[in-house]
């Protein structure tokens, strides 16, 4: 959400003064845009990577404050659950430092990381869902200390007025009611964040959307559930139910979600944040006294502190981010699809993915949102999610296909198209990439792996299903510390 908030009770008049500042905030926004007043000549990508703390047997741990302090560095910080943490890895030009450079820097903080837990008596774990979370682990009791999120969990079920229900139908079939937002814990992303001008900030989030079903399709990591198996990934219908402020009746209407796809391909960043003011009101309606206006006739840069929090409570799986960093303000797409894990070398693997496919559908003269529905990107969202690497997505030109030989037949090509475009060489590149073609090739992803190893486990040993689970669980973290690519593990 941006930034701590204190525990308080909101009035009438909170909410009426929130409104009018955001409005304010939202016409600044709007006079930067018109004056051209961003940074644009070192756009940087940056990267968020949510965690789970387990035990040694590999079972939850509630232990998320003890464990920061543990690692006492300024880049980690708490998440949603007791068993989440979230490591931000500093911005960087996407070429800097040679081949290994973000790799070695990534793997030195988790390592780090992980060292001052284990020290502690934990372990983290990257992967979508933690296969051995249990429904009796996200309760009340589950949620983080940290104020805004009881406060974002109060505010949810007052604009809801009844229990969440949690429903998938997968492999196995899913009924059950959440009285917390606790269950949206479970969900653990990767977050890719790409600065862009204002001039192509639409033109890189139409093309985001338009690739999110490959996305998820090629990385799922998220099959099983409170011990039943559902969706490849099963972090997104999870994820689209937890946080809905929305009762059935609501929902009838036509009320729109607040983890939302969207309705339509933009034409400006503008469009994104003024939807956010125009269908959803404000869950934490807290006023900050900077006057946005004020500031940018003063000649400063304004926060719009009310602005970008009520953004932080509309869960797009492509976000728009306004943010101010050494006195400029910038853009970003922040890519929220995919899940975390299953190693760094996978990560990596997906960033060079989607940062070269994007580049390189931006400088395609006839772009594929001018020759696809915005419907059908949703639909692909949804396949690839239930589906993993086996599902069919529709592409224009090839119609519906297998997402590996689309892959292999159309977007890798353009993925390597792009990422030389931004500067990066063969030999760079080659690694990368060849991780998201042999997923293709084997079919193989994290998610198989969980569903086929489970399934060996119980086939062979004969024991329970959550027992499985755990056993699962300890071996995904012995290959996830090997950092050899998730399709390269074998299943004994």
């Amino acid at each position: 959400m941006g930034r701590d908030v204190p525990a308080l009770v909101f009035t009438r008049d909170d909410r009426r003064q929130y409104r009018n500042k955001m409005q304010n905030c939202l016409d600044a926004f709007a006079q930067m845009l018109s004056e051209e007043r961003f940074e644009l000549e070192r756009p940087q990508v940056g990267l968020e990577i949510e965690l789970n703390l387990v035990d040694a047997a590999g079972e939850p741990t509630m232990r998320s404050t003890d464990i920061l302090e543990a690692i006492a560095d300024s880049a980690w910080s708490s998440e949603l659950g007791r068993f989440n943490l979230e490591i931000n890895i500093p911005p960087r030009r996407l070429t800097a430092g040679g081949p290994d450079a973000w790799e070695k820097e990534i793997r030195n903080a988790l390592n780090h990381a992980e060292e001052r837990a284990a020290a502690a008596g934990a372990h983290l774990i990257m992967i979508g869902i933690l296969p051995t979370l249990q429904q009796t682990d996200v309760g009340e009791a589950a949620l983080s200390e940290n104020p805004r999120y009881r406060l974002l969990n109060e505010q949810i079920f007052a604009a809801r007025g009844e229990d969440l229900q949690i429903s998938v139908d997968g492999v196995d079939r899913l009924r059950t009611y959440a009285d917390t937002i606790t269950p949206e814990a479970a969900c653990t992303s990767t977050q890719f964040h790409l600065q862009v001008s204002p001039d192509e900030f639409a033109d890189y989030w139409n093309a985001a959307q338009a690739i999110t079903g490959v996305q998820v399709a090629l990385a799922a990591n998220s099959p099983f559930l409170f011990g039943k198996e559902l969706w490849r990934e099963t972090r997104i219908p999870l994820f689209e139910q937890a946080t809905d402020t929305r009762p059935a009746e609501i929902k009838v209407q036509g009320v729109r979600p607040r983890v939302w796809f969207g309705e339509r391909w933009i034409t400006s960043v503008f469009d994104l944040f003024e939807e956010n003011l125009r269908y959803y009101p404000a869950l934490l309606p807290l006023c900050d006294e900077e006057d946005p206006q004020e500031r940018l006739d003063g000649g400063g840069v304004p926060a719009l502190a009310e602005l970008t929090l009520h953004n932080g409570t509309i869960y797009r799986w492509n976000r728009p981010i306004y943010d101010v960093a050494h006195g400029k303000p910038h853009l970003r797409v922040e890519n929220r699809v995919l899940p975390a894990g299953p190693t760094v070398a996978d990560v990596l693997a997906n960033g060079a993915f989607y940062y070269g496919l994007t580049r390189s559908l931006v400088e395609e003269e006839r772009t594929v949102w001018s020759r696809m529905s915005f419907s059908a990107a949703e639909d692909n969202l949804h396949a690839g999610a239930r589906h993993g690497i086996d599902a069919r997505l529709y592409w224009p030109g090839m119609g519906e296909v297998p997402v590996a030989e689309l892959v292999l037949r159309r977007l890798l090509p353009m993925a390597h198209r792009g990422l030389e475009l931004s500067g990066m060489d063969t030999a760079w590149r080659e690694p990368l990439l060849g991780i998201i073609e042999q997923r293709c090739v084997t079919g193989r992803n994290g998610a198989v792996w969980q569903a086929e190893m489970f399934h060996h486990i119980v086939d062979t040993s004969h024991v329970d299903n959550h027992e499985a689970l755990r056993r699962m669980t300890r071996q995904y973290m012995e290959y996830m510390h090997l950092n050899a690519p998730a399709h390269t593990w074998p299943v004994d």
